[in-house]
């Protein structure tokens, strides 16, 4: 009964134009705040999904790293129970480490990473090889692959290279001599066998080689590692398994999820979704203002209706329902026309590509969108609640009308 009231009042013809134009102004409010929200948080969503598989060619599932220091014990025993875990696909054995490259007179600091045999089953690295192949040696005769960052500051064709690089190691346990700083390095020849591209991050910072090769430069025992890469075989297991392998091994080591290797990435790019959806939420906080005006003057048109509708026995409750009611039908038609709106937007976007991205360096050449229920439920829900909020003024002066006999 409310809502056919309000419908009726919402098509109906005002006494006066004005009335008319403020109502549609405040749908169409509400129509641009709606597409706009929706918009921008798919266009986030197809970002941050993009980043987020970036960021999995390089970081796997789980890694167990030391709680304290840079290396950790691992038996045999302890490997063969990790790998023998159910959910757990394969896993990697790795030292990282920071290194100093030198090409002739060029030199630039990396992250030197040696890997085992099985890194190319818990990660997609291999697959992302521009220049040459992933090849690592062994220890006696360590390849490295570069990232194409590395590649250029050192001035040299990776899959072309004649002489080797040098590479400098910190020496486990050695301390540093001001006078001759060299001797608390290793040294070692490190000869190139292509190079990689998959974000400007890991472009410009890594180099991987061996694992051989890092645990005889660093001086690392049999079973000494940096940390262990493990890779499952369904998403959504990272909990239970983070916890498994925590009982397993015990709290001398830290487990850590994708999502906890990189919860500064992910933590920043959320806390700039939120941003960007408070500032365009403005846009409906104007649509409330209008959406204010356009039922305050309604409720002064519509006093005789009112006065009719109290002396039939019609509460006070029933009176500001009406309005209530008034205010999410035009909510509600501003947002249905932007959800419809935003489709068409975000569906131009992705099949034609309308919109690109300026500078040509990026992995994709245009803006990328996803569309997520709980963004759409997020907007529906915040345009209720202006609706609410900008009704229940009009409404409440409309349920407070006296009613006036006359003879």
């Amino acid at each position: 009964m409310n809502f056919l009231f309000a419908w009726r009042y919402f098509k109906s013809k005002k006494s006066t134009n004005a009335i008319n134009i403020i109502a549609w102004v405040s749908v169409s409010a509400v129509i641009v705040g709606t597409a706009s929200l929706i918009v921008v948080l798919s266009v986030f969503n197809g970002f941050e999904d993009l980043v987020k598989s970036l960021y999995a060619t390089f970081y796997t599932d789980l890694k167990v790293i030391p709680a304290k220091g840079k290396t950790i014990q691992l038996s045999a025993e302890q490997l063969r129970q990790l790998g023998s875990m159910p959910g757990v696909r394969s896993y990697s054995l790795v030292m990282e480490e920071k290194a100093l490259l030198q090409n002739g007179e060029a030199q630039t600091i990396v992250y030197l990473k040696g890997v085992d045999s099985a890194y190319t089953s818990v990660t997609s690295m291999a697959e992302n090889v521009k220049v040459g192949a992933f090849q690592l040696g062994d220890e006696s005769k360590p390849f490295a692959v570069l990232g194409v960052g590395i590649e250029n500051a050192l001035g040299l064709w990776s899959d072309r290279a004649l002489m080797p690089l040098t590479v400098y190691l910190p020496k486990k346990g050695a301390n540093l001599s001001v006078s001759d700083p060299m001797q608390s390095l290793s040294a070692d020849n490190l000869y190139t066998a292509g190079a990689f591209a998959v974000q400007q991050d890991f472009d410009n910072k890594y180099v991987f080689t061996n694992l051989g090769f890092m645990k005889r430069m660093l001086n690392l025992g049999t079973d000494e590692y940096g940390g262990v890469e493990i890779a499952l075989n369904a998403d959504g297991e990272e909990d239970k398994l983070q916890e498994d392998i925590t009982r397993l091994l015990g709290k001398e080591y830290k487990v850590l999820t994708r999502y906890q290797q990189n919860q500064g990435l992910y933590s920043i790019m959320q806390l700039e979704k939120w941003v960007i959806y408070g500032v365009l939420s403005l846009i409906l906080v104007v649509a409330a203002f209008t959406m204010i005006g356009s039922l305050t003057m309604l409720v002064l048109e519509k006093q005789k209706d009112i006065q009719v509708l109290k002396a039939m026995g019609a509460s006070d409750g029933r009176i500001q329902s009406i309005f209530i009611s008034e205010g999410f039908l035009l909510a509600t038609v501003g947002a249905l026309a932007g959800t419809l709106l935003a489709f068409i937007i975000c569906w131009a976007q992705v099949t034609f590509k309308l919109v690109e991205l300026q500078g040509g360096s990026f992995v994709i050449d245009y803006y990328p969108v996803q569309f997520l229920a709980r963004d759409f439920l997020l907007v529906l829900g915040t345009v209720v609640v202006v609706a609410f909020m900008a009704s229940w003024y009009p409404a409440k002066k409309a349920a407070g009308e006296r009613v006036e006999l006359r003879s």
